[in-house]
């Protein structure tokens, strides 16, 4: 008999839950690096000032005022000014007040998502994940594009555009609770942290296809930054709908990843060595930091005054979903929640931020500032998986966090000095950075809230992770609304492009004579 090809010995090396088991890895991390992709779009458009706000005023003697050169719909002829007397960009982010708007419809949308996220967990606790994600990311694509809608009919509506950002927002916060789960449902708590640190990179693939997509018609044609990544969305979502395998039992698979690599062989070899397993680790001692997690006294959960209970259905014998109340009484979820708060506090001002404090202080233009941007994102990648590795190393999730939180706020501070360097020193920054900060943000809401959603206090019940996730996600949200809105935004009345020693600038009706142009402290 002849030998089996390579290829086909490598299929049959893995057993059937293990490739199931990767197809949920792949397919999960795909849906939601693409909802992280429709929210890049709208950081890469408005750093481009000459698209929604252009630094120019009416014609004076003659000449007139910088302009953005794209074309766009509704343009007035370069001789013929709108109403207003200006052709500064996208009305109404044509005003003086363009940043207040700006940071607006970031608001609307931070806002919406934190209030949503509370509400998404309970909600999905109780409805299949799958019809519940696919309604989520087809309404998410829907929105998303339709804020791109606004460029091609000529909408100038502010109100428009929050409540846009508004329902996406609330749209999009059925995607984390709900892949968190799934995930859940099918990786065990062995190796955990490596796992979903290596899962996690998705945020910062979604946010660099985000910029890449999105930065290839921020210049010519913007709506369209908004409409193909909102396409995306949607078609993820009828994938999702197709593919998506919300628990192993659903398959007839292991509810657990098999502890060793043999065990594949025989389903009885598999039981006997997963059962010898679960009794070794019920005899392990507990370290320190997992004692102070799960009881102040340092026993199991068993305890009497740490078991959450569960109201039952009163017709059935099946496990009731677990309250929001009941959720919070984990040990753990309060402590980890606060945490994440502060990480993303960090992180989503850099998100929403980073592309325009880049073109500001390097010089560049908008797409190579936004493809520099991307940096940040890539050391979260490697942030995310060190931060997995290290926990399971360790099996100390908060010492883990803890650390590398110390560790990123003397980085922070001293971002803005070493930026100002040169571009080597800025790429240096934004990957340590984004280590520092995204390592602790992906290990809280993956592999922590995964250990908190399937906690020993819950007596195996299943209906706890989603609300435990939003919870954790929910409060992390918070941080992204106070970081992108309480920066101090840049002060600029003049033109941000570097023209030169005899740049001409116009502000308040007068012809001023522009020597320099440079930033420091957040103004020009």
């Amino acid at each position: 008999m002849a030998p089996l090809p390579p290829g086909i010995r490598f299929i049959v090396s893995f057993s059937r839950d293990q490739w199931y088991r990767a197809f949920i890895f792949i397919l999960t991390f795909l849906l939601y690096a693409s909802f992280h992709l429709s929210r890049k779009p709208i950081s890469i458009v408005k750093m481009s000032q000459g698209e929604l706000h252009s630094y120019c005023t009416a014609s004076y003697e003659g000449e007139v005022g910088f302009h953005s050169q794209s074309p766009k719909a509704g343009d007035t002829p370069a001789q013929q000014l709108p109403d207003n007397g200006t052709d500064c960009g996208w009305a109404p982010f044509d005003q003086d007040n363009f940043q207040q708007l700006l940071g607006a419809l970031d608001y609307s949308f931070l806002c919406a998502y934190a209030v949503g996220m509370y509400l998404s967990g309970i909600i999905g606790e109780r409805l299949p994940i799958r019809y519940y994600l696919t309604f989520g990311m087809v309404a998410s694509g829907a929105f998303t594009a339709l804020f791109g809608v606004g460029y091609f009919y000529n909408i100038h509506s502010f109100g428009f555009y929050v409540v846009t950002q508004i329902v996406n927002g609330l749209v999009q916060t059925t995607g984390w609770p709900s892949v968190v789960t799934c995930l859940g449902n099918w990786f065990g708590k062995g190796r955990r942290g490596l796992i979903m640190g290596v899962w996690n990179s998705h945020t910062s693939v979604g946010n660099i296809l985000g910029s890449l997509i999105a930065g290839c018609w921020v210049s010519t044609c913007w709506g369209l930054s908004f409409i193909v990544p909102g396409a995306i969305v949607a078609a993820m979502g009828v994938v999702c709908f197709l593919f998506l395998i919300e628990h192993p039992k659903d398959v007839a698979c292991s509810s657990s990843p098999a502890m060793h690599p043999e065990s594949y062989e025989n389903g009885t070899h598999r039981f006997r060595l997963q059962k010898q397993a679960l009794t070794e680790e019920r005899n392990k001692p507990l370290d320190p930091e997992m004692q102070c997690l799960l009881l102040s006294d340092g026993k199991r959960s068993g305890h009497q005054n740490h078991v959450v209970i569960l109201p039952t259905d009163g017709g059935g014998g099946g496990i009731a979903a677990i309250s929001f109340v009941g959720a919070l009484k984990i040990p753990g979820v309060i402590e980890f929640s606060l945490c994440l708060l502060f990480a993303k506090l960090v992180s989503y001002t850099f998100l929403f931020w980073l592309p325009l404090y880049i073109t500001n202080v390097d010089r560049l233009d908008v797409k190579k500032a936004g493809e520099l941007s991307t940096l940040f994102d890539v050391g979260g990648i490697f942030g995310g998986i060190l931060a997995g590795v290290i926990s399971d190393r360790l099996e100390k999730r908060a010492s883990t966090c803890g650390l590398m939180l110390l560790l990123a706020a003397p980085t922070l501070y001293v971002f803005s000095a070493i930026s100002k360097m040169g571009l080597e020193a800025t790429i240096a920054m934004l990957l340590l950075s984004g280590a520092l900060v995204s390592g602790p943000y992906a290990l809280i809401t993956t592999a922590v809230s995964a250990d908190l959603g399937t906690h020993k206090s819950l007596k195996g019940n299943s209906h706890a992770l989603a609300t435990v996730t939003a919870i954790i996600d929910g409060t992390g949200s918070v941080g992204e609304l106070v970081g992108p809105v309480a920066h101090k935004t840049p002060s600029v009345t003049s033109p941000v492009k570097d023209l030169g020693e005899n740049a001409v600038a116009y502000s308040g009706g007068k012809k001023e004579q522009l020597t320099t142009l440079s930033w420091a402290d957040g103004s020009w």
